[in-house]
């Protein structure tokens, strides 16, 4: 492969349910790192795409009353799916994989059996733990506290036939690879794979399943399918078109420069995925990056948690670019960052609106108030630099460097703050210079004020071309409003002083990123946030049959009659109960109280006829006596109780006896 290809690969996501802020931060810090290789001048392959079988989805299928295809085809294809979210979110990708394509199942099918030819592959049974929602087999002794070493959850026993593979025989190789090398960073990982999995012993994995069918058949061995790990993995290869004739672009592309994965699949990443490769003969990716969770609240994301971040809102809210941004910026790529809607507009106000929105509007502003859009020809150079010139020039200058050795190990966030550094230098190099006061005597000093003028101008255009991979909309348009031609937006214009002409057209143009009022913006989230919350609950629930029996004759000591409701009306200082009065058919009014206020008016219900137990015990309610129980239904719509009384014909008189 050419040292000019760059293959990166994010993890292929699983669509149980939609994708949260977790995926998002995953992706487009690939996109970032993909759009900076482009920008360097290299063919760039940049594959996402979905992992679409198991039992998971299996049964999350069977509960929507779909088949398991048109399941993954709704959360992937459909509104505001998985492909509308990389499209909102200006994700480049050059492919998309869904592992239900035709020509990937075939690839695994033919995976699979060289494995099996090969003997890595054996026949046993598996009997141990499972973990439905990560889809993972553990051992008595990898549990912790009975539970999903991953994930926390309760897991189940498993036995059943299957394959698997011979793991076992590759770990000596493997550990040398992770010890000896830099094929997995952040190198904190490296102890945690050793120790807690090499070390202990690894043991074969179970590679197929006969308890669920929504999967890759074994094509020599129907009753079984391919597991999730040789199915899922295999996707960085097969859409290269590796065993297939969908695509040819193996030999050019693979290995990998490197997959990009969150740090919970590190371990299939760095032990599983390798070992798979030395079985098939093939060479190893050059590197696995793993990444830390945006943690809510101090606890990981999960969909099936519910404790997720809608990346739709934010980006509608905030702007796309400054989503991205927030991402890149705020969490050390490789280490966990705590999320919140706080942080986020703190962000934006900080470093987009106040530094770099204020560096680009005062400086077009400027340009336009004293040179009307366009500076006087030689305002490049100064004869007799002043130190401000000096420091500011050498940052800039020196500011392409430092960024490419932190983009490079893939440390977005370092490379940002350089960037950041340089345009709060400019900022302050405004200040120092204070061109307002040089425009006073444009004869005596407007050539200084033009000179000030370009160098903020190019300090401006060579930070817009670092901050393109992160920002690349909102870039374009800084780049029309400073007059920035096509070249001097490139990777070699980045590093060279005065690329941008001196007769470039300004114009101050849109505010490329206002302010954000953060109480408004927090009170619209939580609106947002307990809506989004409501829909995702189930849309009926009624409480569960009880299996307790009750005999007949205890069942018929309940005296249930039918009432006429001569008055109805609120009870002082309540919010709850409604008091009615009732004919119950005994020529004695009867009392009785009722904390359903909230569902009722009391003139709706005056002349209804209900039902009523009438042999209950009197009892006092806010000083009162409620003689009897009003039957009602109870159930819940998206969390909320919904009462309905149970009203009967008013055919029925009053005091009939239900029975």
């Amino acid at each position: 492969m050419s040292d000019n290809r760059f293959y990166i690969t994010t993890p292929i996501y699983y669509p149980s349910d939609k994708l949260h802020i977790g995926h998002t931060y995953c992706t487009v810090a690939t996109d970032a790192i993909a759009r900076y290789q482009r920008l360097r001048g290299r063919e760039v392959m940049f594959l996402t795409g979905t992992d679409e079988h198991g039992q998971k989805i299996e049964d999350k299928a069977a509960e929507a009353g779909v088949s398991p295809k048109e399941f993954v085809d709704k959360i992937v294809c459909g509104d505001r799916g998985v492909l509308d979210l990389w499209k909102l979110m200006n994700i480049s990708n050059d492919r998309f994989i869904r592992t239900t394509d035709d020509y990937h199942v075939s690839a695994i099918q033919k995976i699979f059996k060289k494995m099996y030819e090969n003997g890595d592959i054996y026949k046993g049974k598996y009997v141990g733990k499972y973990c439905k929602p990560c889809e993972s087999f553990w051992t008595e002794s990898q549990l912790v506290d009975g539970k999903c070493p991953d994930c926390g959850r309760e897991v189940q026993d498993a036995e059943e036939e299957a394959y698997f593979f011979r793991l076992s025989k590759y770990a000596d190789r493997i550990q040398d690879l992770l010890e000896n090398s830099d094929f997995l960073e952040p190198r904190s990982r490296v102890n945690e794979m050793v120790n807690n999995f090499i070390k202990p012993g690894l043991e074969d994995l179970c590679v197929s399943r006969t308890s669920f069918t929504w999967g890759v058949p074994v094509d020599f061995d129907p009753g079984h399918v391919v597991y999730v790990w040789v199915d899922a993995l295999s996707n960085y290869i097969t859409a290269l078109g590796y065993d297939n004739d969908k695509y040819d672009d193996f030999d050019k592309f693979w290995p990998a420069d490197v997959h990009i994965v969150g740090k919970e699949i590190v371990r299939f990443h760095s032990i599983i995925w390798p070992a798979m490769l030395m079985s098939l003969g093939l060479p190893l990716p050059r590197k696995v990056f793993g990444h830390g969770w945006l943690l809510l609240d101090g606890g990981k994301m999960s969909k099936s948690k519910g404790n997720v971040v809608d990346p739709y809102i934010l980006a509608e809210m905030f702007g796309v670019d400054a989503l991205r941004f927030f991402l890149m910026r705020t969490f050390p790529f490789g280490s966990d960052g705590n999320f919140s809607n706080e942080l986020l507009i703190q962000t934006i106000n900080t470093d987009l609106a106040n530094d770099l929105g204020n560096l680009v509007s005062r400086t077009t502003a400027m340009v336009g108030k004293y040179f009307g859009g366009q500076l006087p020809a030689g305002c490049k150079t100064w004869a007799e630099p002043q130190e401000v010139d000096t420091q500011l020039i050498g940052m800039a200058s020196a500011l392409r460097d430092a960024y490419q050795k932190d983009m490079d190990t893939y440390a977005p966030h370092k490379a940002l703050e350089e960037v950041f550094k340089v345009i709060q230098r400019a900022n302050k190099y405004i200040d120092e210079n204070a061109p307002w006061a040089l425009a006073k005597d444009m004869e005596q000093s407007g050539a200084r004020l033009a000179h000030v003028l370009y160098n903020l101008l190019e300090t401006t255009r060579i930070c817009g071309v670092l901050l393109t991979p992160f920002m690349p909309e909102s870039m374009d348009k800084l780049f029309a409003q400073i007059g920035a031609c096509e070249g001097c937006r490139t990777w070699d214009s980045a590093g060279v002083w005065g690329s941008l002409s001196d007769a470039a057209t300004v114009s101050k143009g849109e505010n490329l990123f206002p302010r954000v009022d953060a109480e408004k913006a927090l009170e619209e989230l939580e609106r947002v946030a307990e809506e989004a919350k409501k829909a995702a609950l189930p849309a009926l629930e009624v409480e569960p049959l009880s299996a307790e029996q009750v005999d007949f004759d205890t069942f018929c000591k309940n005296d249930l009659r039918a009432v006429k409701v001569v008055n109805c009306e609120n009870v002082k200082k309540s919010n709850k109960l409604l008091k009615f009065t009732l004919d119950d058919g005994s020529g004695t009014p009867r009392q009785i109280l009722s904390g359903i206020a909230q569902y009722y008016k009391p003139e709706e219900l005056i002349g209804k006829t209900l039902v009523a137990i009438v042999n209950l015990p009197p009892r006092k309610m806010m000083g009162q006596e409620s003689q009897g129980m009003l039957i009602s239904a109870v159930h819940t719509e998206r969390g909320e109780e919904k009462l309905n009384l149970l009203m009967v014909s008013d055919a029925i008189p009053a005091g009939a006896k239900l029975c």
